[in-house]
């Protein structure tokens, strides 16, 4: 027989697996949102002027730490997503296959969703979607 659902124990183990990734995240977010911030927790009040490859090294950095903050707060979601999921009991189980997804992957990737299994037959519908949205746009 297949096994359907992880066992209490199984789960359990993966919910201290997502508990100590999501306090990492967090803390890495903390620091992403301080890090425009000088030793006194303001904005950088330097003069206005400074040399524009200063100005521009600032910018990106700014736009950079942004980004980061941004993928980091998916991050976060995902995981309490699958903290909920854990909870419930359909922690680990591929939203496409309805399989188990496999231990390896789900310690590497707690908030997976995807089996490797799933994941490839979803790549797959994307290449065949693909190729027939380009057979209708060669007309």
């Amino acid at each position: 027989m297949i096994k359907k659902k992880y066992t209490r124990e199984e789960l359990s183990v993966f919910r201290e697996i997502i508990l100590k990734k999501l306090e990492i995240a967090r803390e890495d977010l903390k620091y992403l949102n301080g890090a425009d911030r000088n030793e006194n927790g303001t904005n950088d009040t330097a003069p206005i002027f400074k040399g524009s490859l200063q100005e521009g090294r600032t910018t990106l950095i700014s736009e950079t730490n942004a980004r980061l903050a941004l993928r980091k707060v998916k991050h976060i979601h995902d995981l309490e997503a699958a903290l909920i999921r854990n909870e419930s009991g359909n922690y680990g189980i591929c939203r496409k296959t309805g399989d188990l997804i496999e231990p390896e992957r789900l310690r590497a990737t707690p908030h997976a969703t995807l089996s490797i299994k799933g994941k490839e037959l979803i790549e797959k519908e994307k290449l065949e979607l693909k190729k027939v949205f380009n057979r209708f746009n060669s007309f």
